[in-house]
């Protein structure tokens, strides 16, 4: 009787001991403070959780990095590249019930040059 009381306290035990962790709380999404300069912003946004960088064309004067589960992407310029230097976010948002794609971004360079890529960013939203 002892050992079933005993075997019954221990097995909500194993069998937590065995349960998978909890997948962890995604950390909140990375708000761009142009306020900072685009060194500080650039490593802020490299240093986020979960940054996943995206193939590199050659050639390209651009850096695209996914966070990891989806939901939101960086673009950092680099030289050469229209508007550099620049930082760019896209993000998955809701809006009148349906997903699209939200871009923001901080110029630090030629405002002609960042629009432009910000007009390319907004054409793939598009399509």
């Amino acid at each position: 009787m002892r050992a079933a009381f005993a075997l019954s306290l221990l097995l909500p035990l194993t069998a937590a001991a065995c349960a998978p962790d909890p997948e962890p709380a995604p950390p909140p999404r990375l708000a761009l403070d142009c306020s900072l300069p685009y060194e500080a912003l650039s490593a802020k946004v490299l240093a986020y959780p979960g940054l996943v960088p995206a193939p590199q064309e050659r050639g390209e004067p651009y850096r695209f990095y996914n966070v990891a589960g989806g939901g939101e992407a960086f673009v950092l310029t680099q030289p050469g590249a229209p508007g550099h230097p620049a930082v760019f976010k896209q993000e998955a948002v809701q809006e009148n019930g349906r997903k699209v794609m939200k871009n923001t971004g901080c110029a630090y360079g030629d405002k002609a040059g960042f629009d432009q890529v910000m007009a390319y960013l907004e054409s793939l939203g598009a399509r």
